[in-house]
C-alpha cells in the first residue's frame, strides 16, 4: 500500500540506514550499548532540560544482551 511522507529534517546522520514509506522487513546490522547521564544525548530545535540530579548506574549483570546474529 502506498504511504504518503510529508516534510522531512534530517539534522546529522551517522552511520545509519533511513527508511521513508513501506518497509516490509527491517533489521539492525549492529548493536551498542551506550551508559549516558539523564538529558545528554537529547536532539531537536530549541531543546530545554530541567535535570535537578543525575546518576548513571552502568553496572550490567547479564553476560550478554540479545545479540543480532543471522541479520544479513
Amino acid at each position: 500500500m502506498p504511504s504518503v511522507v510529508g516534510p522531512i529534517k534530517v539534522n546529522s546522520v551517522s552511520g545509519g540506514v533511513m527508511s521513508f514509506g513501506d518497509s516490509f522487513y527491517v533489521s539492525p546490522k549492529s548493536s551498542s550499548k551506550t551508559n549516558t547521564g539523564s538529558g545528554s544525548l537529547n536532539t531537536g530545535d530549541f531543546l530545554v532540560t530541567n535535570n535537578m540530579v543525575s546518576t548513571t548506574n552502568p553496572f550490567d549483570p547479564d553476560i550478554q544482551d540479545q545479540g543480532n546474529v543471522g541479520n544479513a
